[in-house]
């Protein structure tokens, strides 16, 4: 097993390191990915195509329906860690590899694939490829996403040599998806208390993206009284404790993780703040309940200042239920493994309203993700490859 070889040639592109990983959608450090995941499919004999919304696919055998695909996606979040998402893409090349020492001549094509900006840590919009392909985000909504320094997806595809007009539901490559399995470190340590090496997604958590911002009026931090002063951080503030305490009453969780203030000087009471709050619970009534009131905290604590606050939905994900079927083959092809349910968002996820859908788990000792701590073990890693094949022998060959 060549796992460590091949993790190596990934790992310095990027960053690494104690700052993490910053591999965004469309920037250098995207294209240099894309030019790896290339040179892998290269070496294997695999043909490899770029859809129309920048999804990368590499095929063993002859593309068309029924094809059974595995991946993941290469993008990070900032300061990422290295697992999140490269294991799933090195893990299927890896496992194509098993099967082939094996002698295994799969009766469906197999597909490996990589999803776009599954982060959306570039342009605020998570799983932004398989929600184009799917249909989820509109071409015009994603054309006009736009990132910190205001350039567009549409603006930053074209700088990469991508065709941000051709974005959008994509039929042709959904028809060939017979079932989708995607295999992912474990963001959390579930499958280390239960001595477990691999495990299987039950289910994904409802989730989403709320902007809010928070308008107040800039003023000199030096000269302005109290009582005069109309500051937007202070509402916001109040509204960061509020939703920690609304998370703890409805038993999910509330993060706000990006905030944005402007004129964002020193000496400056802000004009504006623009935060954005992540909600996840186990069911979407609660989801909703928890943006409500954090919403409603957030306008309390506003008025209290004379600041105005707006809400506005990013993105919202319903509550994915892996189907029985697949999940119970796929447990059954490794002989039996625990079943989880997760907090953290996939493309499994998306793809699943369309095409059959799955996910493996390798076990995180540590539970920490989204951080340059982010781990797995080698030996873990490895397991996760033959199991990776299993299913993939199991699916392609039966």
């Amino acid at each position: 097993m060549a796992f460590e070889r091949e993790w190596g040639t990934l790992a310095g592109i990027g960053g690494g390191g104690a700052g993490g990983y910053h591999r965004f959608a469309w920037t250098p450090a995207d294209l240099a990915l894309r030019a790896w995941f290339r040179e892998q499919a290269a070496r294997r004999d695999m043909a490899c195509e770029q859809d129309r919304n920048g999804n990368l696919w590499a095929w063993w055998g002859t593309p068309g329906p029924g094809a059974v695909v595995t991946g993941s996606h290469l993008d990070s979040v900032p300061g990422g860690g290295a697992f999140d998402g490269p294991l799933g893409v090195v893990s299927a090349f890896l496992a194509i590899d098993v099967l082939r020492e094996r002698g295994v001549e799969p009766a469906r094509p197999i597909a490996v694939v990589d999803f776009a900006d599954e982060e959306g840590a570039r342009f605020g919009v998570a799983c932004v490829g398989s929600r184009l392909l799917t249909g989820v985000l509109t071409p015009d909504d994603a054309r006009a996403l736009r990132d910190g320094d205001g350039v567009t997806l549409a603006e930053a595809m074209r700088a990469a040599d991508a065709d941000p007009d051709a974005l959008g539901r994509d039929e042709r490559a959904l028809e060939r998806i017979g079932s989708f399995v995607e295999m992912h470190v474990e963001q959390g340590r579930a499958l280390d208390d239960l001595g477990a090496r691999v495990g299987v997604a039950s289910a994904i958590w409802p989730h989403g993206r709320w902007r809010c911002t928070f308008h107040g009026v800039a003023d000199h931090a030096g000269t302005t009284r109290l009582a005069d002063r109309h500051d937007p951080m202070q509402p916001f503030a109040s509204t960061v404790l509020a939703a920690r305490g609304m998370a703890e009453r409805f038993g999910g969780l509330a993060t706000f993780g990006k905030v944005r203030v402007e004129p964002g000087a020193t000496n400056a009471i802000p004009s504006r703040v623009d935060a954005w709050l992540d909600c996840r619970a186990p069911d979407e009534t609660t989801v909703t309940r928890m943006v409500k009131e954090i919403g409603a905290a957030a306008r309390r604590a506003a008025g209290l200042h004379d600041v105005r606050v707006e809400v506005v939905t990013e993105s919202s994900t319903p509550l994915v239920e892996f189907g029985d079927a697949l999940r119970d083959r796929i447990s059954a092809a490794l002989g039996g493994v625990p079943a989880l349910p997760t907090g953290a968002g996939h493309d499994a996820g998306v793809l699943s309203a369309s095409v059959p859908a799955a996910m493996l788990f390798v076990r995180n000792p540590t539970g920490v993700s989204h951080s340059p701590a982010e781990h797995a073990e080698t030996g873990d890693c490895v397991t996760g490859v033959f199991a990776l094949a299993a299913v993939l022998e199991d699916l392609a060959c039966r």
